[in-house]
């Protein structure tokens, strides 16, 4: 969450997956509702860019708060 949107081609040289890796997991993602997405082109080569949503802020920070408790042994 430290940019305000990612396109596809960074995020998955960030992650270092397959294309049809990260597509698999974003679709999940977007259909969970926690990324938008947007398509378009620059010049004639498509383009897809991913940004958060508040849901997906708040389910994030929902996942560090609970793995930040289980390595505290809060669970």
């Amino acid at each position: 969450m430290v940019n305000d949107e990612v396109n596809f081609n960074d995020l998955k040289t960030l992650l270092d997956v397959t294309d049809g890796n990260l597509a698999s997991h974003m679709k999940t993602l977007e259909e969970s509702k926690y990324i938008k997405v947007y398509k378009g082109f620059i010049g004639r080569k498509t383009n897809t860019t991913y940004s958060i949503t508040g849901a997906g802020e708040k389910a994030f920070r929902e996942h560090l708060n609970a793995l930040e408790n289980m390595i505290k042994g809060l669970q």
